[in-house]
């Protein structure tokens, strides 16, 4: 595994994966890439994570994307084919965490970066960061439909536009104010208000946001919206029937 990627389990329940290669900005190797995805099946598999964050070491850089490196070997488009089908894996795998995620982002967050904080739930962002795309003036890559997809339900599609086809860049307060961040902190406090934020969600039904985040998953990467299993399993919950149980003795009592 690579000693890039590391993974703190709080006291708290929260999780907490960083990216550490702030000499390259945080750009990700395949073997990067593959400790994240073990991070993350780590992570799933412990009762007592409650929320992951994402973040990247050295204050200049979410996640850069892939190391340029990469692609000088690329021969054909089938390359490209299978490269953006491993990129999928990691980005539907951070899709697919039950718990609430967050991306907390310092400085630029850009190509697989973007795609990245774009499949959490809630994104934290400095005053100073940056957010991009810019394929079309440097590799002229593209995205996967699917990311395209991600991006749309997020920022809207003119931006997205802006963003894809124009090579444009949103600033931290652009993204507030399209709702794609959560907040903007100073850097001194953006770990902690990304705790507190933490803290917030960690504090209500995982039954509830479980179900929620699948849906949403369904609806915009497989445009389809059979829901039957969720709603089955929530309202079979103990967490459900516990509430009721609750909130009618509450009542009751009135």
């Amino acid at each position: 595994m690579s000693q890039l990627v590391s993974l703190t389990i709080h006291q708290s329940g929260a999780a907490e994966i960083v990216i550490d290669r702030p000499e390259r900005h945080n750009a990700m190797t395949l073997d990067m890439y593959e400790s994240l995805l073990a991070l993350i099946a780590e992570c799933t598999k412990k009762s007592n994570v409650r929320c992951v964050l994402f973040r990247g070491a050295g204050g200049k850089s979410f996640i850069s994307g892939t190391d340029i490196a990469y692609f000088k070997n690329f021969r054909n488009g089938r390359d490209g084919v299978a490269y953006e089908a491993f990129v999928e894996r990691v980005i539907d795998a951070v899709e697919r965490i039950a718990v609430p995620t967050i991306a907390v982002i310092e400085g630029w967050a850009v190509g697989g970066g973007l795609a990245l904080a774009t499949a959490c739930d809630f994104r934290l962002c400095s005053d100073g960061s940056r957010f991009g795309a810019p394929i079309a003036k440097t590799l002229s890559n593209t995205l996967s439909s699917r990311n395209i997809a991600r991006l749309r339900a997020a920022l809207g599609m003119p931006q997205v536009k802006k963003m894809l086809l124009l090579a444009d860049y949103l600033t931290a307060h652009e993204a507030l104010a399209c709702g794609y961040v959560y907040g903007v902190s100073s850097p001194d406090t953006l770990q902690e208000d990304a705790h507190a934020l933490a803290h917030r969600l960690m504090a209500l039904s995982p039954v509830t946001q479980k179900a929620v985040k699948e849906s949403l998953r369904r609806d915009i990467v497989e445009q389809r919206l059979d829901d039957e299993d969720l709603i089955e399993e929530v309202y079979g919950s103990t967490r459900f029937n516990d509430a009721v149980i609750a909130f009618t003795s509450r009542s009751s009592k009135k």
